[in-house]
């Protein structure tokens, strides 16, 4: 770090992404995004947009896409907020519902940006050990109101869903902390709790287009509350960067959005091959909790989970390795294409063959 660098960062540890390299031509299965292009609305949609607008700013309140969003979920507009990717969105709830006094709780194996806020905004924060099978046991966050609570739904590297009737256990505990349900993955199983935002207003639950609209390089996140948790964010908002969604993005997402029949098809596409996948992977050995998400976290007793990144990535085959003690024996698989699936399970069979 320069000599420039503000002492209350010192210690902040960056959230590391999933490999993006360019030295070759790899198949990525690392960092969970679709096989599957965004729908051809979409594509139609940017192909007519007029990029001379480019030199206008956007609209800053994104109303065409919450329009949309608002409609989808049957909620108001003013139930609904947009962010640039649901990584602004978690920031910006974060830094305006917790401070000195008011920390944050989640799993100790969730999404790793969890702990990076935190430090990055000095939000005290308490992680709460997972079942041995990577399940959250509800109990554990019924102890105490003290804490905000954040849980990823489906689980971010696990993939194990909890069910909504327990998600309103935690809501209905204590109304006096806000609890942010993170579902980036919930198109791929489970049901969301976007219904439980209309009768509590401690409620937040945050989405993405990353996944289930294949629209990962677009940046588009969205958060569903109650009116006054909605007003909270857009004051975040227009004190950070009032524009913070591009013109092109607000015109993907709303159109992607509008075509509910590729939606359905492509998630239910990712579904069948991550059965595909799984059934593959237990005929070579491999154990995993059960995904509901677009992943699979497995392990294998003959090759622990770092030296099988390493040697799945020398056959230019990605997938995402995690140090953490409890989950380093495994990797994660995005859910790719048949094809792609195909691809990982002989190169699978052929690094394994090599041990006999």
């Amino acid at each position: 770090m320069s000599r420039f660098f503000s002492t209350k960062f010192k210690n902040l540890t960056p959230y590391i992404p999933g490999e993006q390299p360019q030295d070759k031509k790899y198949i990525k299965l690392n960092t969970n995004e679709s096989p599957y292009p965004p729908s051809p609305k979409v594509i139609e949609a940017l192909s007519t947009t007029q990029c001379s607008k480019l030199n206008l700013y956007s609209d800053p309140t994104a109303r065409v896409l919450v329009d949309k969003l608002a409609e989808y979920f049957l909620v108001k507009r003013e139930n609904v907020f947009v962010g640039n990717g649901s990584d602004e969105v978690l920031a910006f709830a974060f830094y305006a519902f917790c401070d000195g006094d008011t920390g944050m709780s989640f799993p100790d194996i969730t999404y790793g940006f969890y702990p990076v806020y935190c430090n990055m905004f000095n939000i005290g924060y308490e992680k709460i050990k997972l079942n041995d099978d990577f399940s959250i046991n509800t109990a554990d966050y019924l102890g105490s109101s003290k804490n905000n609570v954040t849980i990823a739904n489906p689980n971010a590297q696990t993939g194990v869903y909890l069910d909504i009737t327990e998600i309103e256990k935690i809501v209905a505990y204590s109304k006096d902390r806000v609890v942010i349900i993170d579902e980036a993955y919930i198109d791929f199983g489970g049901v969301s709790a976007v219904s439980l935002t209309q009768k509590y207003d401690n409620l937040i639950v945050i989405g993405t287009f990353s996944k289930s609209r294949s629209l990962a390089g677009g940046r588009i996140g969205y958060a569903v509350a109650n009116e006054t948790l909605i007003a909270d964010l857009n004051t975040m908002k227009y004190s950070f960067n009032p524009y913070n969604l591009n013109r092109l993005s607000i015109v993907a997402a709303a159109a992607a959005v509008s075509d509910v029949g590729y939606f359905k098809n492509i998630t239910h596409s990712i579904i069948k091959s991550r059965n595909y996948l799984e059934q593959g992977l237990i005929r070579r050995g491999f154990t995993m909790p059960k995904s509901y998400a677009n992943f699979i976290l497995a392990k294998s007793d003959k090759m622990n989970g770092g030296e099988l990144y390493k040697n799945l990535r020398d056959k230019g085959i990605l997938v995402r390795y995690f140090s953490d003690e409890r989950i380093s024996s495994y990797v994660r698989i995005t859910v790719g294409s048949r094809e792609q699936i195909d691809a990982l399970l002989m190169a699978i069979d052929e690094i394994f063959a090599k041990l006999k």
